[in-house]
Parts: C-alpha cells; sequence; structure tokens
C-alpha cells in the first residue's frame, strides 16, 4: 500500500506541485534610464517584471519598454546561437556553430591581422551606454589597438561631459534625488517625458513638474513640455549656440547673474562681459527665429529664479559647432548661482569608483594611431576624458585604407547601419572589411554584413553595476541575472573569454572581480553580491563641494574663460557659427532643398533603433512619422497619415505625415532608428525610412571634437504616390 500511495504521489505531484518563485531586485537596461526592478522569476523562467517602489529613481514605475521585458526575453526572434556566414557578404545564408568554433575563429582571424596589419587595424563599436560600453574600450585596450567607436562619443553627451570637465572640473547633473524641487526648469534640445537617458528618467522629470516649476524649453517641436512652458523658444535648428549667446548677453548686461558667486568662483567673467555684448537678442531673432522679447523673458526667468536646474540633451550636439554650443549654454547654470546647490546643477558623489578602461595599456605610439588624434583633441586626444575614434575617418580607413588599413571590425550593441551618419557610406565601408563580428539580440541589417554573429544576453541575464547619472553615480545598482536564456552570453562574459584565449596581458579578470574593485573605489564597503541583495545604494549627498578645495581646473575655478581649450588651441569662449548646410550658408542648395530638416525625435516605445519587434510596442508605433506644418504640407499635396518622400543631398526617405500646426512652416522633423524587422532578410527596410540615409558626415567637422552635421540640414519633401 506505501508503494502504491509513494507512486500515486510520484504521478500528481508535477500537477499540484506549486511553482517555486524567487524575486530578485536589479535595474532595467532596455534604455540607460536607471529604472529599479523586482524580478519574479518561477523554476528558472523569468514570468513577471514590476516596477522597484523602493528603487530611488522610479519608485515603483516603468515605460512601456520595461513592461514588456518578459516579452523581450523570451521573444521567438532572439539570436540564440553562434552564427557563421555561409555564403556573400550581405546574403543572408546562416549556419549554427558552437561557442568554441565561434571563439576559435575570432581568435585565429584577430591574431593574423594584428600580425600582418597591427592591432590598430582592428576596431570595435559599440551602441549608446548600456551596461557593455566601456567593456568595449577595455577589451581594445587589452588588445592593443585605440580604435573604437561609438557615434554618442562625437555626437551625444560626451561633449557635454567633455567640455564641462574642462570648464567645472566635474560634470553637473539635476539634482532630482536631493528633496528640494527646482523653482525653474529649462529644457533645452531634450524632452525627458519621452526618454529617460543617463538615470535622468521620465519619473524623476515629472516628480520635479509637480512641483509646478516655472517652464522654460527650446525646442523647434511644439512637444509636451513646449505646451505647459511660461515661454517656448521655438527656435531655428542648429542655431542654439546664437540663442545661449544671446541669453548670456541679457543676465549680463541687466545685472542678472550671481555676483557674489561670480565674483569669487569664476574665471574670466570680464572676459566673456565683453565677449558676448554684441551678441543681443536683437542680433539673435533673425538667426534663431526667436523674438528678441522671448529671449529677454526666457533669460529673465532663469536668472531669477531659485533654484533652475537645466535639462540638456544630445540635439544641442549634432552641429560642427558643437563644443562652444555646449559651452555657451553651460554657463547660464554658471553665472546665476545654480551650481552644486539643492535642487539645481550639481556634482555628483561618484559612488562607484572609474572604470578600468586598461587604456594604460596602450603605448605612447599606440594612442598617436588612435584615428582622429591628430585633429580632434576633445574626442581622440588629451581633451577627453576617455579617447575614442572619430567615425568618419575610422570609414575611410575601412574603404580607403588612409591613413592606414582597418581590416577588422567588432560590433557591441549597435545597429550601424541606422545609427551611423551617411548609411550608403557606411554600408560601402563595412563591405570592404576583411572580418566583421556582431553581437546583438537580434538579426539586425548591420549583423547580416558580420562574419560571425554571437548571441548577447539581455540585462536580466547578466551581472553589471549601475551608477546613475551616469558619471556622477549618486546612486549605486545592482543589475543582476535572473535567468539564462538559450545559448547567449553578456557582452563582458565574451570580453574575458577573448582576452583569455587571445592570452592578452590584462583584461581576463572575472567579471565580478572587476564588479567588486568598482564598488570598493567608489567607497562602497560591500561587494556586488551584498549589493545584489540590497538592490540599489544611495550615496550620502554633500552640496557646494567646491568650498573644501575649489573647481578641479587649472585655475580652481569655474572657467567661464577656458584656459585648457585655449592651451590646446581652440576658442576659450563661446562662438557662434552658422551650420555648414542651411539657408543661410548654402543658399544655392537651399534653392533646391528649401526647408529645414530635424532628426532624432525619441519615441517612447522604442529605444533608438531597438524594440521594433516587440508586438506590443509596435502597435502603437507601426510606422516612421515626419511633421510637416499645415501651410507646407498643403503646397506640396502631402496629406496627414499618408507617405511623405523626404530627400536630401545624400537620399531619399520615406515617413507618414503627421500635419501640425507645433513645427515652423520652414521645419520637417523626422524620426531616427527606423528599419522593419518584419520585412525580408538581408536589409528589413533598412533604406526605406531610415532617417540616417540623409544625414551628412562628410567636413567640416568640430575642430575640438570631430562633430559632423546630423541636424539643420536643408530638405525638400513631396508625396509618395498610392501605389
Amino acid at each position: 500500500m506505501a508503494v502504491r500511495m509513494s507512486t500515486l504521489t510520484a504521478e500528481i505531484e508535477p500537477e499540484t506541485r506549486k511553482p517555486s518563485t524567487t524575486v530578485l531586485k536589479s535595474v532595467c537596461r532596455s534604455c540607460h534610464g536607471g529604472c529599479g526592478v523586482l524580478m519574479h522569476v518561477q523554476d528558472g523562467r523569468l514570468v513577471k517584471v514590476e516596477g522597484d517602489r523602493d528603487a530611488p529613481l522610479n519608485h515603483g514605475r516603468l515605460c512601456p519598454i520595461g513592461t514588456i521585458t518578459v516579452d523581450l526575453v523570451y521573444h521567438p526572434d532572439r539570436l540564440k546561437y553562434p552564427l557563421r556566414r555561409e555564403g556573400p557578404r550581405g546574403s543572408g545564408q546562416w549556419r549554427r556553430i558552437s561557442w568554441d568554433e565561434a571563439f576559435d575563429e575570432i581568435v585565429d582571424r584577430l591574431d593574423r591581422i594584428r600580425t600582418e596589419f597591427g592591432p590598430e587595424a582592428i576596431a570595435l563599436g559599440t551602441g549608446t551606454g548600456r551596461h557593455h560600453i566601456r567593456w568595449v574600450s577595455r577589451f581594445g585596450h587589452a588588445l592593443g589597438t585605440p580604435n573604437w567607436c561609438e557615434p554618442g562619443f562625437a555626437q551625444c553627451f560626451h561633449p557635454r561631459v567633455n567640455t564641462c570637465i574642462l570648464t567645472f572640473g566635474d560634470f553637473p547633473v539635476s539634482d532630482f534625488t536631493g528633496g528640494t524641487p527646482p523653482a525653474c526648469m529649462l529644457f533645452w534640445g531634450h524632452n525627458p517625458l519621452n526618454s529617460g537617458p543617463d538615470g535622468e528618467t521620465r519619473f524623476n522629470v515629472r516628480e520635479a513638474l509637480d512641483h509646478n516649476p516655472e517652464i522654460i524649453v527650446v525646442d523647434p517641436r511644439e512637444t509636451e513640455l513646449a505646451r505647459r512652458a511660461a515661454v517656448w523658444l521655438q527656435l531655428r535648428p542648429g542655431t542654439d549656440d546664437a540663442l545661449a549667446l544671446a541669453l548670456l548677453n541679457v543676465i549680463i548686461d541687466e545685472k542678472l547673474y550671481d555676483a557674489p558667486f561670480v565674483t569669487r568662483w569664476t574665471y574670466g567673467f570680464d572676459a566673456l562681459t565683453e565677449h558676448v555684448r554684441a551678441y543681443t537678442p536683437e542680433w539673435a531673432e533673425p538667426i534663431t527665429w526667436v523674438p528678441a522679447d522671448k529671449i529677454r523673458a526666457a533669460a529673465r526667468l532663469f536668472a531669477r529664479a531659485k533654484p533652475a536646474m537645466m535639462e540638456w540633451g544630445c540635439a544641442i550636439e549634432h552641429t560642427p559647432n558643437c563644443i562652444q554650443t555646449v559651452r555657451a549654454i553651460s554657463l547660464l547654470p554658471a553665472i546665476t548661482g545654480n551650481i552644486d546647490v539643492p535642487g539645481g546643477w550639481v556634482f555628483g558623489m561618484h559612488g562607484i569608483g572609474r572604470f578600468p578602461s586598461l587604456i594604460e595599456n596602450l603605448t605612447p605610439e599606440a594612442n598617436a594611431k588612435r584615428l582622429g588624434a591628430d585633429r580632434f583633441k576633445l574626442l581622440a586626444g588629451e581633451g577627453a576624458d576617455l579617447p575614442a575614434a572619430h567615425i568618419p575617418t575610422l570609414l575611410q580607413a575601412m574603404r580607403e585604407g588612409k591613413p592606414y588599413p582597418v581590416k577588422a571590425f567588432l560590433v557591441f550593441g549597435n545597429n550601424t547601419l541606422t545609427t551611423y551618419a551617411n548609411s550608403k557610406l557606411v554600408y560601402d565601408s563595412l563591405m570592404k572589411l576583411d572580418f566583421m563580428v556582431c553581437a546583438d539580440l537580434f538579426m539586425t541589417p548591420t549583423a547580416e554584413l558580420a562574419d560571425i554573429v554571437l548571441p548577447a544576453a539581455l540585462w536580466p541575464e547578466l551581472d553589471q553595476v549601475a551608477g546613475l547619472p551616469t558619471v556622477a553615480a549618486n546612486v549605486v545598482l545592482a543589475n543582476q541575472r535572473a535567468v539564462r536564456t538559450f545559448e547567449c552570453k553578456s557582452d563582458e562574459e565574451i570580453f574575458v573569454e577573448l582576452a583569455r584565449r587571445l592570452k592578452l596581458p590584462c583584461g581576463t579578470e572575472p567579471v565580478e572581480a572587476v564588479l567588486d574593485a568598482q564598488l570598493k573605489a567608489g567607497g562602497l564597503d560591500m561587494t556586488f553580491a551584498e549589493l545584489k541583495r540590497r538592490g540599489s545604494v544611495v550615496v550620502p549627498f554633500k552640496y557646494r563641494k567646491y568650498e573644501d578645495g575649489g573647481f578641479k581646473t587649472p585655475t580652481g575655478k569655474l572657467e567661464l574663460y577656458s584656459t585648457r581649450l585655449k592651451d590646446m588651441g581652440y576658442a576659450p569662449l563661446p562662438t557662434y557659427e552658422e551650420p555648414p548646410e542651411s539657408p543661410v550658408s548654402r543658399p544655392d542648395v537651399a534653392a533646391d532643398f528649401p526647408l529645414v530638416l530635424t532628426t532624432g525625435a525619441r519615441i517612447s516605445n522604442f529605444f533608438n533603433s531597438e524594440h521594433r519587434q516587440v508586438e506590443k510596442l509596435r502597435k502603437a508605433h507601426r510606422d516612421p512619422i515626419a511633421e510637416i506644418h499645415p501651410d507646407t504640407a498643403e503646397h506640396y499635396g502631402i496629406k496627414n497619415r499618408e507617405w511623405m518622400w523626404i530627400e536630401t543631398r545624400r537620399g531619399r526617405i520615406k515617413q507618414r505625415a503627421r500635419v501640425t500646426t507645433g513645427i515652423d512652416p520652414r521645419v520637417i522633423a523626422a524620426q531616427h532608428g527606423w528599419w522593419f524587422p518584419e520585412e525580408p532578410a538581408p536589409d528589413h527596410g533598412v533604406w526605406r525610412a531610415n532617417a540616417n540615409m540623409l544625414t551628412d558626415n562628410q567636413p567640416p567637422y568640430d575642430p575640438a571634437m570631430g562633430t559632423y552635421q546630423l541636424r539643420a540640414l536643408l530638405c525638400r519633401v513631396g508625396p509618395v504616390p498610392a501605389d
């Protein structure tokens, strides 16, 4: 009887047994916002992801992307196994291989290339800053190549980082976690309600807005924030530098600056005063299209409100006067006394140590070979916080072998054909490579060009530390592995294994050992294992840190006049420069392309070029959308919600028209990052609606940063025939 009962119990147990559930704290990295989450795991499978109410940056809320994490992890189109290309490059023919086979082939090909051409002939590329970005440069430095790149290093965020370090000695961020609400919020080229970069999530922005601050918005488009603003400065795309100089003019001329702070803690105020004297609102009005009285109103409001914070975005980093634009805008909080004060612009507490990039492994000779180092000191040389290669120069080395050949490209988490400017030229460059590896979550148009494709782990499948806001690291969060799916490996694990197999002199430590070292270097008395149990740590904050030893600049002061820029041969005071392709600088081009194009507006359901294969996200935003004014639409015969052509000198795409009075009749706003995973391989529709078919990566470049023109380009439009 006992045997029979035992047998019966064994037979029914699988049906009646309750699943074992584990709940793990982590941080969502489907963008780089830093929202704390709770991951529910049952019998080794992720079944639910919800916001963590105890998380300091989102307090339990998640954006649409975070809510579909389970769908993303188990999406049927995920890359599951390593693949080797069988046919010609771009043929879409693949064969499954083992990880050992993949590693062996990568190691063999890289060894042969660096033996014949030197390690600098191997380049690495990555996408916008998630968990793996610093590991890309770390592996490159261990390998001995200075040539790693990420489009944002010249076009997004790092121009602000490098410029602010030269100006302030550190990188300031908005004080969303200190408990003091701002009296005024200036949003410049940034719409954080649709995105949440670098730990400044859409949720803590909304919490600040709940306190009803005065709002100033600088944006060519009438966003939700612009509709709520006390002052909306609807400028011509690409003229941010002129607008900032005019605002400085008003604040200084009307003596609205913080005189005690300026006198005690800034360097070069007299020089700045004389410099901006000519940049009146009346001078700026015809350039920016913003009425002079609105410029004065915005300057007075921002200067008088205490405290005031500024939220700025990558729109200001998309023209070849990038560094001087950033400089001019950054001086607004500086002279109004909003630096490192509660509710203002604050310097971080650096709760994790500086990431060990292993750049010390490069010899001076290797550093000198970094593509662009001889020209762009803030991107690739002495003025860079972390030097990176200049992408147009790198692409030229792939195509033409100048100044020396680049034979291999290893891409981690980047859809290069959609996110690098001038996509046709990018394609031509990649097709010239001898060897290409791509690690990603899905098969993208870029991965289709590789020789080896590796299945990358998604954030619930890996261990990492996030210090947010980025650079400041006032909050430290654990990203911990909850599950493993198929044969996916984290980028970090891939780098460690390649370093070991290549027998490199460094970069072979286990991932967790590097994370432990970062926590220790940041002064946190805990291991990564302990951080995982806690989920997050908020570092105790201190304001006005400069009072203990000044600013970390050569003068010990906040440098309105930059001694470092002057020493490197660049303008020490911010200047205005017309974009190289605009109605003013190129009237000959404007005769055929009469409209001004702005690109890059964020879509709340996607992150740059990601997530378009997830149906729950895609159904809310099926097609790419371009904004056009009703008068312009009528003039060109374009109907609302119908397809329209957008064309520049580089190419032509089509997007659906959104006819709106929220944009100037002279401006077209196109969305970026578009491709169509559901369309046939190998192109997946990448040439149809990709805004980077329209953008330019040719000279002139920003003299310090190498930045090229992604906005304020000239275009023309027309209706797409119904058939």
